[in-house]
């Protein structure tokens, strides 16, 4: 029984979530850059690590019952698996675009020409020995838990989605006899996004401490000589999102501007964070009132979040070529040529790593030009300043595929769809969360 709805009050400015994580991250700025031995305590650190902390604790949860959920109420199996693979195919093209964008915009127009600067090979050897390790073979066996219970305690995301399939499919089996399970997981599942709209209440908080901290410990001088890379960076994301994921909604009949303001306050919280995960419940939540069916939000992003790296195929590129620039090394068309195709697999064989950006790019260079390994440390100093724009370029490129296989299925709302883009949805409004729940 629903209660008789009201038109909503507009909030006062002050009590919107995306002005409040704005502010904080300003603040965080100038405390970081005015009084970094303060911005450097613990305690401040521990705002940002712990906001990021609760968003992780119901991330497992939240991924079994959307996907478990959304597959036990289609009543045909060849759906998921066509749900899959077109998301599958789709991740593999545009990853591919990202990578090329990267390898275009470094050559045109070549950061790295004429760098003056020190590297240190001991300073990068860390990350080159992670990334001799990885192993495709070791990545697939990965994705199956040692116990069930062990992948939602480490909050391993492919983990608990392959448990979900599995646990998906077999209440798709046992048809009505699963009714009362399926409707427990329903109710778990809306009572776990309001656990996410209580906690994004605090995020002004943890985005306050995070930017602080990174500012304090890295210094505004960091940006430096390598201002550069970082510009030619958010340069060729903004293109990537502006041009090819709006020519990409265009299609797919949506407005990227319009879709980007929708998720304003997600984008804000990761630029506060450098953690695209730390958006991931509220995206869903997001992308379902915006018209997607539960069973598509629910195998396509987590999916994507391992597999749909925009923003870390961009930067292994141009990250790549600048760093040859930078050694005076000549790369061929063919080698380059080579980054790429390597590029492709190695992106995919560090999800849910920390640090797996740079990993990435330690494993792509070791393939291809091992000489080029050093020449990482003169990157390692901006990275965190890269992360972000990582994490937002990731972010964009997992909602608008959502959107776009959603379409493709045929399993897209356009009414809902019209109407989402055209207001505000708040993250922290705990109604929103538990009082409209989408139709199955």
């Amino acid at each position: 029984m629903h209660a008789t709805t009201t038109a909503p009050q507009k909030k006062p400015f002050y009590r919107i979530l995306y002005v409040q994580v704005l502010v904080a991250i300003v603040l965080g700025v100038i405390v970081g850059w005015l009084w970094p031995d303060l911005a450097k305590n613990d305690w401040i650190k521990a705002m940002g690590d712990g906001f990021v902390k609760l968003i992780k604790m119901a991330i497992a949860p939240i991924i079994f019952c959307t996907v478990v959920s959304g597959i036990a109420h289609i009543s045909e199996v060849k759906k998921v698996g066509r749900v899959a693979v077109k998301a599958l195919v789709y991740f593999e093209v545009v990853s591919t675009f990202a990578l090329a964008l990267g390898l275009i915009v470094a050559n045109v127009l070549r950061p790295g020409a004429g760098f003056q600067g020190q590297s240190n090979a001991a300073a990068v050897a860390g990350y080159a020995k992670q990334a001799s390790e990885m192993k495709s073979v070791d990545f697939v066996l990965h994705i199956i838990p040692d116990t069930v219970v062990g992948a939602f305690a480490q909050g391993e995301i492919l983990q608990v989605l392959l448990f979900a399939i599995l646990f998906g499919f077999a209440l798709m089996g046992l048809g009505e006899r699963a009714h009362t399970v399926r409707a427990f997981i329903d109710d778990v599942a809306y009572a776990m996004f309001g656990v996410i709209s209580i906690i994004v209440k605090i995020a002004p908080i943890g985005a306050f401490g995070a930017m602080a901290f990174t500012i304090g410990r890295y210094g505004p001088q960091a940006l430096g000589n390598l201002a550069g890379l970082i510009a030619t960076f958010y340069l060729t994301a903004l293109l990537f999102v502006v041009v090819g994921l709006g020519l990409i909604a265009r299609i797919a009949g949506f407005s990227i501007f319009k879709f980007l303001k929708y998720i304003k306050d997600e984008l804000l919280i990761v630029l506060g964070t450098s953690s695209s995960e730390s958006a991931l419940p509220q995206l869903m939540e997001k992308l379902e009132i915006l018209g997607c069916s539960k069973s598509v939000v629910g195998l396509v992003v987590p999916t994507g979040y391992s597999f749909n790296l925009d923003g870390t195929n961009i930067y292994m590129t141009l990250a790549t070529l600048f760093i040859a620039q930078a050694m005076n090394v000549d790369l061929t068309f063919g080698e380059q040529m080579t980054i790429l195709i390597v590029a492709m697999l190695t992106s995919k064989g560090a999800s849910g790593i920390t640090g797996a950006g740079f990993i990435t790019l330690a494993g792509t260079l070791a393939a291809v030009r091992p000489e080029l390994l050093p020449g990482m440390a003169i990157v390692l100093g901006i990275d965190k300043f890269m992360s972000e724009c990582r994490a937002l370029t990731n972010l964009c490129g997992n909602g608008v595929a959502c959107v776009v296989v959603a379409w493709w299925e045929g399993e897209l709302d356009r009414g809902k769809l019209r109407v989402a883009l055209d207001r505000d949805v708040d993250p922290a409004d705990f109604e929103m969360a538990v009082s409209e729940p989408q139709s199955l």
